[in-house]
């Protein structure tokens, strides 16, 4: 295959602008795609729960920490506070977490989760297992010790 004037100007421009730089080689790009690649093996997993993956967290942090604030839950659950509030909203329009007020203190108000939100959540953390042995499933268990070390530790 002949190439023409164009393809070697291409080259010498790619060459010069980009300096060698292979986007698909860069942190980033290999993140988003992983995340690609995690978030539609948890849609998929997670389908019968109906949950997001920010509200499973949410039911999750919930139902670790007792009775919370909706600041605090979100802070838990490394939501900003307009994330959050949306999340809250629709876990309790379905009735899987409920307001209460806080028993020390009337004025401060809590969420804990409903026995729906119990119940569901027992059963989405068990998907959630074989969420997680899907998303690991190319490394081997070295690897996989290795990478979630790394990420907790750029978190």
């Amino acid at each position: 295959m002949a190439f023409s004037d164009d393809d070697a100007a291409a080259t010498i421009r790619r060459d010069t602008v980009l300096g060698g730089y292979v986007v698909d080689q860069q942190v980033g790009f290999l993140l988003r795609r992983v995340q690609q690649r995690h978030a539609a093996i948890f849609l998929d997993g997670m389908a019968q729960a109906d949950l997001t993956p920010t509200q499973f967290t949410a039911l999750v942090k919930t139902v670790e920490a007792g009775p919370i604030t909706q600041n605090h839950l979100g802070r838990l659950a490394a939501m900003d506070p307009a994330t959050i509030q949306g999340v809250v909203r629709r876990l309790i329009e379905r009735g899987l977490l409920l307001r209460t007020q806080d028993p020390a203190d009337r004025r401060t108000v809590v969420l804990e989760p409903t026995a729906a939100g119990l119940a569901l959540i027992r059963a989405a953390v068990a998907s959630a297992r074989r969420i997680t042995e899907a998303t690991l499933a190319p490394l081997d268990e070295d690897e996989r010790r290795q990478f979630l070390s790394l990420l907790r530790k750029m978190v």
